[in-house]
Parts: C-alpha cells; structure tokens; sequence
C-alpha cells in the first residue's frame, strides 16, 4: 500500500468546515437518555471520547470473536458465560457510544476527527455484533438466511450514510441501532440461558404453511426493519441531494455510491454460489468476517467523502481480497479456498487499520490535536450535558 496522503489539502479544508447534522429519535432514545446522561457525568474530564468509543468497539470485538471460536460454522453449541459476556460488552458499547459525543461536548473538545472515529468504530462494530448474533442462535444451519441478515445488515449500515452523503443529515427512524441493540443483547441472553439448542425449538402457534423455529424471529425482525430503513432512505436519495441540481453534498452522481457498494458486497454472492468447496457453508463466520471487512473499509471511505465533500473513489484496495478469491475459482480453486480466505482477511483487516489509521494521523496533524488525548476545557455548561 502506498505511502501517499490519503486526504488532499483540499479535503481537509472543507473537514474543518464539516458540521455535525442529524435528526430523528428512536423509541428507546429518550428513556436511555436519562442514563446516558447520568453515566457521562461519572467520566473523568481528562478521558478522551475516542478512547470512549475505542474500548466500545474493542469489547464488540473480543466477544464477538468468543462467539465465532465456540462456533465458527454457524451450528455449534456456545458455552453460557460467552453469550453473557456478548450481552455484557453489547450494552458497553450501546453506552460508551452513546457518550462520546456528550464527553466532547463536557470537555469541549469536539472536533470532525470525533465524527469519524464514532462512525468508523460503529462500521466495525456492525459486523461482529451481526455474525456474533447469527452464530448465537444457530442461523447458521440455515445458510441462506445467514447470508441474507449478514450481508443485509453491511448494507444497510452502508445505505444510512450514503442517504447522509447526499442529504448532509443522519437520520434516524423509530426502530433504530438502540433498539437493535436490545434486541440482540436479549437474544444473547436468551442463548445464555436455554442454549443454542433453544432456537431449534418451534414456536408453539399454529402456522398453516410452516413450521418456524425461534431463530426466524430474529432474521425476520433484522429483515423487516431493514426494508422500513431503506425505503425510507432511498426515498431521500432519490428526491434529491443538498448538492447542486440535487446532487450530493459534493456535487456528485445521487446514485454512484451504489457502485462501491456493489463491488463490495456482489462478489461475495457470486464466490458462495460458485465454490466448489462449498467455502461459505463450511465456513460462514470467517467469510462473513472477511466481506465483513470490505464492507466497513468501503463504509468509511464514504463517510469521509460525506464530510469531506468529496467524490467517492469506485475502486479500492480493499476489493483485491474478492478478485483473488474470484481468480482462484475461476482458475479451478488452484488453493485450498479456506486458506485463501484467510489470507483476504488477513490482508482486508491490515488494509481497513492502516487505512484508518493514516487518516486519522493526517486529520490530527492538520487539527493539531492528539486523537487519544485531551486538554479540557470546562464551560458553563459543562455541569449540564446536552440530551443530544
């Protein structure tokens, strides 16, 4: 990967002059409010808010990564203290989430690096909540349903910021990320509780067509919601951006977004249907991880056009991990496809990090500021903080 900087002096002029913008509360948003303000209180004044949401997603991570060792395809029985450890770090990261904000707010020391952080923390922590959930209710034995919420789930994370980047405002519906939230963290102690095996069980209502089993519950809500969302979303990026004649807040195509997210998520649907060692079926988690990976790499290279303003680039670095995987076949699985895929995630994880990282070290030069340490600055209203 190159050395090259990955933001021009260009982009981060119009950083320094991105405003934070959204609108919407979910249900659950005002009665958690009362706590998120409560908890922001008890945050020493020198913390950091990226060192907040740092150890949010750090927690998503680690125990998600518990789940998937116990059952890496998707069907196997996890041990008790894993899914309540998974329920514990789930509700962390809800809170550390929801109070960066409000700490830069107390400390005055909100800055677009902090934006970005959240956003860029909440990509990844999208994919390890959503395979930890699919393995922890043995979606995996119903492969294509797997496939379904996983892949449905990038994008939809991915249709929230691209509505953004046309709009310049994050939006938020009635049953949003808190509540999806709840909903897994339920899940994770339902697990917890019954095992695994709890979500085999059918549901004992009559259905004239079907038997369904408890873990069609949590696919059909991930489904519903999904579809509410992006005809919601979609409504708003096809009425038309904040831009010029409609355009985005860079002046650019509404719809071309649409290929980024294509080239991220198409192959993996064309690699699953295509193995001949079945890579998907075998090993859904490590592939849901590695186009997991891509996914939250293209996701955050979009929100930084959004508040750069800027066009977003088709092509990444990132997609070498998909073509390889697609040359492979195309060349009679050559490799053992399973090593192959560890080599895309090794390499798709190493390039969303450095990524990641040199943007935050071009931003934090051209701030001066340090992305892990503050210097506070207690206003008046630093003894009261913003619901917001």
């Amino acid at each position: 990967m190159s050395q090259k900087k990955q933001l021009s002096d260009r982009q981060i002029r119009q950083l320094k002059e991105h405003k934070y913008k959204s609108c919407g509360a979910t249900l659950l948003d005002p009665i958690m409010q009362k706590y998120w303000v409560w908890l922001v209180e008890q945050i020493p004044i020198w913390v950091a808010p990226n060192t907040l949401t740092l150890a949010g997603l750090i927690c998503n991570a680690v125990s998600s990564i518990f789940l998937i060792w116990y059952s890496a395809d998707g069907r196997s029985e996890i041990a008790a203290w894993a899914c309540v450890l998974a329920a514990v770090s789930l509700f962390v990261y809800q809170s550390l989430d929801a109070i960066d904000g409000k700490q830069a707010r107390r400390t005055n020391s909100s800055t677009p690096l902090g934006e970005l952080f959240d956003h860029g923390c909440d990509s990844l922590s999208t994919v390890f909540v959503v395979i930890g959930l699919n393995v922890a209710t043995l979606v995996g034995e119903r492969p294509e349903l797997m496939f379904l919420s996983v892949f449905l789930s990038y994008s939809m994370f991915y249709l929230a910021h691209w509505q953004t980047y046309v709009s310049g405002t994050l939006r938020f519906g009635l049953l949003d990320v808190t509540e999806a939230q709840w909903s897994i963290t339920i899940c994770y102690l339902i697990t917890a509780l019954f095992g695994t095996s709890f979500w085999r069980e059918q549901i004992p209502v009559y259905f004239p067509f079907f038997d369904l089993e408890w873990r069609y519950i949590p696919v059909f809500l991930l489904v519903g919601c999904s579809l509410m969302a992006a005809y919601s979303n979609l409504g708003v990026i096809l009425n038309g951006g904040a831009g010029r004649n409609g355009s985005t807040v860079a002046d650019s195509s509404v719809i071309f977004p649409f290929l980024p997210l294509l080239l991220a998520i198409g192959p993996a649907c064309a690699i699953a249907y295509k193995s001949k060692q079945e890579i998907f079926l075998r090993h859904p988690a490590l592939f849901a991880l590695t186009f997991g990976m891509v996914a939250a790499k293209t996701t955050n290279r979009l929100i930084v056009a959004h508040m750069t303003r800027s066009e977003m680039k088709l092509w990444d670095s990132a997609f070498l991990a998909p073509a390889l995987l697609m040359g492979n076949q195309y060349f009679d699985a050559l490799l053992s496809e399973h090593v192959i895929l560890w080599i895309c995630l090794v390499f798709v994880t190493f390039d969303l990090l450095w990524y990641s990282y040199c943007i935050c070290r071009e931003i934090c030069d051209a701030l001066r500021i340090d992305c892990f340490h503050i210097t506070p600055k207690l206003t008046a209203a630093s003894s009261h903080v913003k619901a917001h």
